[in-house]
């Protein structure tokens, strides 16, 4: 045998992966050298290579487990956070997605929750984002605007006439502008949670919507407000005498202003849990919570500030040399600030960022919209089905390695010894196969699962699951290795002494292994639906610890499938495609392993 034939002859671990994977090199061998290479591990692996399907269900899981694994690193899920203001939105990346028209020609600019809305130089108005079908419905008729603000769901509009017009949301009065206010002079609006304001040239302000939630006290403040700014639960105001005040009724922590501040207040923000105020010395003081480091401003842009916006965690400030900065919550990226020059107007909203520079060019960053869509707490649900992919696979692997720990053992003695022994391992497998999964899951689900923390009650579910599918696998174990005692190898091993139990493990079982791995694979897919039923019925993983299956069982209601089907037809398609990819590659292993199944 020549040097290249004994080269070739190696079978190692990288050959295995780089045969499967990357296909063998077609060099031309004599029948001879074919015949010394064909061991039945290479023979198996060209008959699984030969079938497209196989191929195409591990390509396809080999995807998701990688997606589901390496993707969150990028993409991070945080359990414990909501958002109501993102609730139900459909896939999108479209929030900041303006008008051409607008580009080189906007008047005003805002920002609502997963919207926008903008003013041409004309008094048009445009709107892009997910709109709803009030959102759209902009009146007719109405005069040029020249000041907009957006809300939650609702815009609020200031014409050239000093008209008020407001569309979207109709809730909670919102559609009523108050009489008083349609007849004075308004210099300033804004449209919050649910709720709508409009600052006349008199200090006085008119408030109108849900004032149950954004809770505003005006006394003793009427008539010297020059300028509100509002955000989820109440308003500030800035007095002619550059004073800050906190519109608010009760006692938060938005009411304790620095002192040091007052009377030199050029321009104020506010964030859901903090306020920010600019002095005339271009310099910035934050108060209230401490959330997301809004409070720590940046060194280099005291003294230097022109322009202050807030989001709902994070500021903006618009500094002297045209350039913008920003801090605080950065969870959609919107203190990310592209590197801009030339700036002289900025707006902040919600999570996102607009920019104009001097020929009036838009530049935006922070929360452009969500692959998938979010569900009904806000959460992105591209980052729960990775996050919730992670645990269903690892509940699936876990509860297949303990399965077939038991499922080789119990079948390898059972098969060999025979006799009592066998009676017995059998009678106990059928036992155990008669006992339902599900019913006595839900069982022990609802007498401990409160009493066991969530870590607790992963680890019940994959023991359970393990404990109740090993006696397929045993059964399959015993049948392998009540043919293979018989084989003259194994005689030979006894009369040479071997031990018993090395002649079951390391001399018989290596010849069936490969009928095992056909089974865990089928079982694993077993595995995932298991647990996905589990959790869609309510007694597997609970919230807010994602699975594919309680993102189902999040759905299991006729408004969500009929009117939110981003909440479900993509954990579906994930759950759908694992299962499949891992059977069309189990039955192209279980085809490999006998090529006489073609032609049945």
């Amino acid at each position: 045998m020549n040097d290249n034939a004994k080269k070739r002859r190696g079978s190692t671990f990288g050959d295995v992966l780089r045969i499967m994977f990357l296909g063998r090199s077609h060099t031309k061998l004599s029948l001879l050298e074919e015949e010394q290479m064909q061991s039945p591990y290479r023979t198996m692996l060209r008959n699984f290579r030969e079938k497209k399907t196989a191929m195409l269900g591990v390509y396809i899981f080999i995807l998701i487990f990688l997606a589901c694994f390496i993707l969150p690193l990028w993409f991070p899920a945080d359990i414990t956070f909501q958002d109501p203001t993102q609730q139900n939105t459909r896939p999108s990346n479209n929030f900041m997605k303006t008008p051409a028209a607008l580009q080189s020609n906007v008047g005003a600019i805002d920002g609502g929750a997963v919207f926008g809305v903008g003013v041409d130089l004309s008094g048009k108005v445009y709107q892009w984002g997910n709109l709803s079908a009030k959102l759209k419905a902009i009146p007719e008729g109405m005069d040029p605007i020249v000041q907009i603000s957006a809300g939650l769901d609702h815009v609020v509009a200031l014409s050239n006439t000093g008209k008020l017009y407001t569309w979207g949301n109709d809730r909670f009065n919102l559609s009523s502008i108050p009489a008083a206010a349609m007849n004075t002079k308004i210099k300033q609006v804004a449209a919050g949670h649910q709720i709508s304001l409009a600052l006349a040239e008199n200090g006085n302000l008119y408030i109108w919507g849900n004032e149950n939630i954004t809770r505003i006290s005006t006394r003793g403040v009427q008539g010297t407000i020059d300028k509100v700014v509002v955000n989820t639960t109440t308003a500030l105001a800035l007095t002619k005498d550059k004073r800050v005040v906190a519109l608010s009724s009760r006692d938060t922590p938005f009411n304790y202003i620095p002192e040091a501040i007052q009377g030199r207040v050029v321009d104020i923000a506010t964030t859901d849990r903090s306020a920010a105020a600019l002095t005339n010395d271009g310099k910035v003081s934050v108060w209230g919570g401490l959330d997301y480091g809004v409070q720590d401003v940046p060194e280099w842009i005291q003294g230097n500030v022109v322009q202050l916006v807030a989001g709902r965690g994070h500021f903006t400030a618009l500094l002297k040399d045209g350039t913008v900065a920003s801090w605080g919550w950065n969870y959609y990226r919107q203190i990310e600030v592209p590197k801009l020059s030339g700036i002289v107007a900025i707006s902040s909203d919600y999570f996102q960022n607009y920019a104009i520079d001097q020929k009036g060019t838009i530049h935006t960053w922070g929360l452009k919209g969500y692959l998938m869509g979010t569900d009904q707490y806000g959460r992105d649900t591209f980052s729960r089905l990775l996050v919730g992919g992670r645990v269903t696979l690892t509940i699936g692997a876990i509860s297949v390695i303990i399965a077939a720990f038991i499922g080789i053992i119990v079948g390898s003695i059972s098969g060999y010894y025979g006799g009592a022994m066998d009676i017995f391992l059998m009678r106990m497998a059928e036992v155990v196969n008669a006992i339902p999964f599900l019913p006595l899951a839900m069982i022990l689900s609802a007498i401990i699962g409160s009493k066991v923390s969530e870590t607790g009650r992963i680890a019940m579910i994959m023991v359970i699951l393990g404990l109740l599918s090993w006696p397929s696998l045993a059964r399959l174990v015993r049948g392998q290795i009540l043919a293979e005692r018989e084989q003259e190898f194994v005689t030979a091993a006894k009369a040479m002494g071997i031990k018993e139990l090395k002649i079951i493990f390391k001399h018989i079982l290596p010849n069936v292994i490969t009928v095992v791995l056909v089974n865990l694979t089928l079982s694993f897919a077993l595995c995932l639906l298991y647990e996905s039923s589990l959790s869609y019925l309510g007694f597997g993983v609970n919230e807010p610890n994602a699975t594919w299956g309680n993102m189902l069982y999040g759905c299991n209601d006729s408004t969500v499938m009929s009117q939110y089907w981003w909440r479900w037809v993509f954990p579906s398609i994930a759950l759908s495609m694992c299962t499949i990819s891992i059977n069309m590659a189990g039955d192209g292993m279980r085809d490999a392993i006998d090529p006489k199944l073609n032609d049945r």
